[in-house]
């Protein structure tokens, strides 16, 4: 991984991957006694940053490859990122997905024209699945984190918050990700690391799948003990991959557990006043920001809003903190 492939990326994008708005508002920088601003990745094609990786895998694979179809595995937001960048490419694509994942996600990669294989995260090994279909039908995989085109897809997110930043004249800040497998803020750091380099990158997970938090403490690769049992379905993962912790463990400072309740709060707040809607997952950064200013040093803070595919009913918990 280079900086080069993260700019061949963005070049492979142009026309196609949106660049998302850095948004603010005075009254989310009051509640988080610091200027904040949101990079709305909730607005990129499918809903979450994911779009990014999809596109870049698919555009820069071999032809013959891309042809005979694509195969991926994800709670939803990588599946519909592929699913849409291989209809843009005129191939077809084999999603295997939670059955426990949000049923938004599930219809919504159907409707793209995915193919759609369900299984259960808690007794069933979806790379097992993945292996087995991908040799019988000759399809490529394309990991939703641990691929060089896929960090180098997610990166491009990274190359525009510089770019806006210069635009909005922050000169120093402290960026905070919502963070998985690690692909999105691995490929963000080593964008910063070029075009931003006294910017300072920071994980946010849920509390009890803070994975990556707890091996960037260790300095090794640590693993979750549950897989399930969290609504920010988007970003659980059994541990950080092999090509982004290395990255990770390089470049990033210590990283941010968040409660649900506060995440909550934070999708509240960002449809209040932003008016855009994060789902949980999409929404752990911003929480960060604003209820965990004491673990800040900057008197600047940017975050991802990684994605914005929530259930009806999780959405309606989060607006019902505003009461």
């Amino acid at each position: 991984m280079n900086i080069e492939m993260i700019r061949a990326a963005y070049a492979r994008g142009q026309g196609v991957v949106r660049r998302t708005p850095l948004l603010s508002s005075p009254f989310l920088d009051e509640i988080a006694g610091r200027k904040v601003f949101v990079k709305a990745e909730c607005l990129q094609h499918t809903g979450s940053f994911k779009f990014r990786g999809g596109w870049s895998a698919l555009s820069g694979m071999e032809a013959d490859k891309r042809a005979k179809g694509v195969i991926a595995f994800s709670s939803g937001n990588h599946a519909q990122g592929v699913a849409l960048a291989a209809k843009m490419h005129g191939t077809s694509s084999v999603v295997i997905m939670p059955e426990d994942a949000p049923r938004v996600k599930i219809e919504n990669t159907k409707a793209l024209g995915a193919e759609v294989v369900l299984y259960d995260r808690g007794s069933e090994d979806r790379d097992v699945i993945g292996a087995k279909l991908s040799t019988e039908r000759g399809l490529t995989l394309i990991k939703p984190f641990d691929d060089p085109l896929v960090i180098a897809g997610q990166g491009t997110c990274g190359l525009e918050i510089a770019e806006q930043a210069a635009e909005t004249g922050i000169a120093q800040a402290e960026v905070i990700t919502c963070c998985g497998g690690g692909g999105l803020t691995s490929g963000i750091s080593m964008a910063l690391e070029a075009d931003a380099p006294t910017f300072n990158v920071r994980t946010a997970e849920p509390v009890g799948f803070d994975d990556v938090a707890r091996s960037l403490s260790a300095g090794a690769i640590q693993r979750n003990n549950a897989l399930t049992g969290s609504i920010c379905d988007a970003i659980i993962t059994p541990q950080p991959g092999d090509l982004t912790f290395p990255i990770m463990k390089r470049l990033c400072g210590a990283g941010f557990a968040v409660s649900e309740d506060e995440v909550l709060r934070a999708m509240g707040l960002a449809f209040e006043r932003l008016r855009v809607v994060i789902e949980p997952g999409g929404a752990v950064a911003l929480a960060a920001a604003l209820f965990h200013g004491n673990d800040l040093t900057s008197d600047t803070v940017i975050v991802t809003a990684s994605g914005g595919n929530v259930d009806k009913a999780v959405f309606a918990r989060a607006l019902a903190t505003l009461e």
